[in-house]
Parts: C-alpha cells; sequence; structure tokens
C-alpha cells in the first residue's frame, strides 16, 4: 500500500536559514506517528510544510496522492480537502455556533444538502463526544471541549491524515490524556494520525513511531 506521506531529500526553510534538512520519511495508513522535539526545531514548519502554508522550496513531498511540492497556490485547497488539520489554539471562529463553525466548513468544501450537512455535523459530534454542543457557542465550552470541535471539524470531511500540532498544548494534564485517547480512538478507526507533541508521556503508547525534530534534522 502507497504512504500517505512521502517525502524525498526536503529542505525546509524559515528565510534564508534551513530549519531541517534532508528529510526523508514515508508514513502509512493506518499509523499513529508522534512528532517530537525542542521548540523551533521544526516540528510545526514541517507540518505547515506538509499542508502547503510553508513552500516545499527543495525536495519532494506526497501527501494523500498529491504533489506537494509541484502544487500551486489555487490547487492547495484540494491539499487541504484531504487533510485534518488541529492547532493548538483551536481556531474556531467565536462569533457562530459549533453547529455554524462546522457548517461553514462543509459548504466550502462543496457540501450542498442541509440534510446531508446536518446529519455529518451530528455524526461527527457524537464521534468525539459532544452531541450535544451544537447550539452552543464556543466560548461556553471548556478549552478541552473547544479542541474536541476542532477535531470533529477536522474529521467532516474523512481526511486521509489527521495533522496534529500540539493539540493538548492549551489544556489541562487530564484533558489532554482524553485528548489523547480520542486521537488513539480514531487510529483505532482507521485515520492515520501524525501529532507534535511536548507531552513526552503520551510517547508510552505501545506499537507507536516517534521521529525527533534534533541538530536540524528528523530523526
Amino acid at each position: 500500500m502507497d504512504p500517505i506521506v512521502h517525502i524525498q531529500g526536503l529542505y525546509i526553510y524559515q528565510g534564508d536559514n534551513p530549519v531541517l534538512h534532508n528529510v526523508h520519511c514515508s508514513i502509512h495508513p493506518g499509523e499513529f506517528v508522534f512528532l517530537i522535539g525542542k521548540t523551533g526545531s521544526g516540528k510545526s514548519s514541517l507540518l505547515k510544510t506538509l499542508y502547503g502554508v510553508l513552500p516545499c522550496r527543495q525536495g519532494h513531498i506526497q501527501v494523500a496522492g498529491l504533489p506537494v511540492h509541484a502544487l500551486k497556490p489555487k490547487q492547495l485547497p484540494f491539499l487541504r480537502r484531504r487533510l485534518g488539520i488541529i492547532f493548538q489554539d483551536f481556531q474556531l471562529l467565536m462569533d457562530r455556533t459549533v453547529g455554524d463553525n462546522l457548517a461553514f466548513v462543509l459548504h466550502a468544501t462543496g457540501w450542498k444538502k442541509k440534510a446531508e450537512i446536518t446529519a455529518r455535523i451530528h455524526e461527527v459530534l457524537e464521534k468525539v463526544g459532544l452531541s450535544w454542543t451544537g447550539l452552543q457557542m464556543p466560548h461556553q465550552l471548556s478549552g478541552g471541549e473547544q479542541q474536541r470541535v476542532a477535531i470533529a471539524r477536522a474529521l467532516l470531511n474523512n481526511p486521509a491524515i489527521l495533522l496534529a500540532d500540539e493539540p493538548t498544548g492549551n489544556v489541562d494534564p487530564d484533558v489532554a490524556d482524553e485528548i489523547l485517547r480520542l486521537f488513539l480512538d480514531i487510529n483505532q478507526a482507521g485515520t492515520t494520525v501524525l501529532m507534535a507533541t511536548h507531552n513526552y508521556h503520551f510517547l508510552d503508547q505501545p506499537h507507536k513511531r516517534i521521529l525527533k525534530c534534533e541538530n536540524g534534522y528528523l530523526v
């Protein structure tokens, strides 16, 4: 089976300075991979390159069947529809309900029928244990609940892979463990996960691969 992420000879730059050198890596369907490293070591830069925020200036990247290194800016939405992206700071729209946050994404990715949109929103909220939140405003939810909404949003279009950038960085330790268990359940159901984290006790999970950004290299 072809890898979901395949990287060859990738160099990642911040300005003119290389952050990561000569990255070679593959992630296969169904894997759960932790990405670790010190602050500034290149974790977020690697994820941003995978979903096209940072341009690929040197090397080749294949993600979910698309050659990221060769995509034009107008083609990036096609890439992002195949990915689920989760951030540390949730990035919910605070002026609308949870349901409207999710509907906004579905409308933006081509969903038209109201009944199908409503059913899909209910399905993903139920999957993250928040079926009751559709009419709530984000500020009415705890940090952990907001992150669960962000995970539900990432699942809307059945992504090939979830890219999670420090998804437990803004929640309490007990809530962080709950969020990890949710990711593990999602992975167990078949979705590939790449999670950048500083929570090193997460790494005790059996049968999970660990990639580390260290001294300018991915090891």
